[in-house]
């Protein structure tokens, strides 16, 4: 089991701090740079990749969740693979794997082998994924360089989608869409060399992998994440979408009794349990959820309904990436500490609210500077606000030897959040979108066009609630300052950290 103590995953005095640790939060940076933007940055590419590749509209889906299904579902099996092989070397490999399945994907023939190749980043970015979280959380436990080191992650978690819409702009509108699968080997060399030179060598630790916990696990969120994203095309009454949705329920009941009686569990539960915790991996599911609103829809609107081109709406979604940089460090630096994340979360949930809801009021006339812009910086706040201090606060106190699974709870809820905001969401705004036109009879490019924007705004309203019901799950969960003095062992790393609260 997990131990809540700090101290648990502390390295020894003695030691010292690791004089390269900014050089290694550098090199997972980039690693973790490359995962999320990989979500998002084959989206603009798509229309290209149609053409050239002669796929119909209904298999376009599949280059995105080919991805999102490997991913989502192996991160439990990757997490624990990173304690039972070594941080250093599963990152190693992590990066190695998704560079040659990059590369296989940018010099796809066919659409299969285009899809194969996605599936296959998938599989190797949760190998990746949450061992470059777990090098940072065992390299960094001083809580104010922790505090700095975590809002640099967290702030990469929070931007990834929106530069991955930059970059795929540009790569898509200047040189091929196939840069965008090819512009992953810069990412991975420079990471792979650092990685090589900075990362030190751990032994993992010598214990049986719970291969049927391992099955139930990848099992249930496989079938949790194919559920959803079978809702848009063959909607919710379909066998493929709710059959999926209910054998997932069944894998994680049957998951869950597993890892309770395991003698060495995938998923240690009290990792689950701690309040803390559950309050953050609820965080961060919200805000995934959020991030793939505002990367879609608002993607949407800028290209359909302003007219803008890839490269012009990547640049329109800077100011929220600046935002989030600058809240990220502030954040984990000054505010987490002082007031802890029962004050600092919720209220980055009910600005993520605000920001959604002036979003909702987008018409075909608004412009970028009145009517786009203010819900960017708002949305940046609340990322900066959300992701870096649940981030850090999900990771504190585990056992060195169960890192890997702590950081991987963290990746899956990000993933799944954006797995379930893409169905619900995508569902809303197309039902919204249908009932709008047949309101609105005869149908005419005027009323199509404000069809498609009532379906944002309906998209938006719904994120608004969620992100209000998000914010109040969280304020329930996370410990006071007084709870959390009462605990039994309170070190003075939690102090540090995260129990200002």
């Amino acid at each position: 089991m997990t131990s809540l103590d700090p101290a648990a995953s502390a390295v020894p005095a003695a030691a010292g701090p690791d004089p390269r640790r900014w050089l290694v939060l550098a090199t997972v940076a980039i690693a973790q740079l490359m995962v999320v933007l990989d979500a998002t940055i084959v989206n603009i590419a798509l229309p290209s990749a149609q053409a050239e590749l002669g796929f119909s509209d209904n298999d376009r889906q599949w280059v995105v969740t080919a991805y999102a299904l490997a991913f989502g579902s192996l991160l439990l099996l990757g997490g624990r693979l990173s304690d039972l092989l070594g941080r250093r070397r599963t990152f190693l490999v992590g990066l190695v794997g998704f560079a040659v399945a990059s590369a296989l994907g940018g010099a796809a023939p066919t659409f299969e082998i285009l899809v194969a190749a996605r599936a296959l980043q998938g599989v190797f970015a949760a190998v990746l994924a949450p061992s470059a979280l777990a090098v940072l959380t065992t390299t960094f436990t001083d809580p104010s360089e922790r505090g700095r080191a975590f809002g640099v992650f967290g702030a990469i978690a929070g931007v990834g989608g929106a530069v991955g819409l930059l970059l795929g702009g540009f790569l898509t509108q200047n040189l091929d869409w196939r840069w965008n699968l090819y512009v992953n080997l810069f990412f991975a060399a420079v990471a792979l060399v650092a990685g090589l030179v900075l990362l030190p060598r751990s032994a993992g630790t010598r214990q049986h992998l719970d291969v049927p916990g391992v099955l139930l696990g990848s099992g249930g969120l496989f079938l949790l994440v194919y559920g959803f994203s079978q809702a848009e095309p063959q909607g919710w009454d379909s066998a493929w979408t709710w059959g999926p949705l209910a054998v997932s329920v069944v894998l994680l009941v049957g998951f869950v009794r597993r890892q309770r009686r395991a003698p060495v569990p995938v998923l240690p539960l009290s990792i689950l349990t701690d309040r803390d915790r559950a309050g953050s991996f609820s965080g961060v599911f919200v805000a995934g959820l959020g991030m793939l609103g505002v990367s879609l829809f608002l993607t949407y609107y800028l290209q359909t309904t302003m007219g803008y081109d890839p490269m012009r709406t990547g640049v329109a979604f800077l100011p929220m990436v600046l935002a989030i940089v600058v809240t990220a460090q502030v954040s984990t630096n000054v505010t987490l500490p002082r007031f802890g994340p029962k004050a600092l979360v919720p209220v980055g949930l009910t600005v993520g609210a605000v920001a959604m809801a002036w979003f909702s009021r987008l018409d075909v006339d608004s412009t970028y500077a009145g009517g786009v812009l203010p819900g960017l910086l708002m949305l940046g706040v609340a990322m900066g606000c959300t992701m870096p201090p649940s981030i850090q606060t999900a990771t504190v106190g585990v056992e060195r030897r169960y890192a890997g699974a702590a950081s991987a709870m963290v990746q899956t809820s990000q993933q799944v959040g954006g797995a379930v905001g893409t169905a619900v969401l995508n569902t809303l705004a197309t039902t919204a979108a249908t009932a709008y036109v047949a309101d609105h009879q005869p149908a005419s490019p005027d009323v199509a066009a404000q069809a498609a924007v009532h379906s944002y705004d309906v998209a938006f309203g719904w994120s608004a609630g969620i992100f209000l019901l998000g914010a109040v799950l969280t304020f329930a969960l996370f410990r006071t300052r007084a709870a959390r003095a009462a605990m039994p062992t309170a070190p003075a790393a939690v102090a540090g950290a995260v129990a200002a609260h």
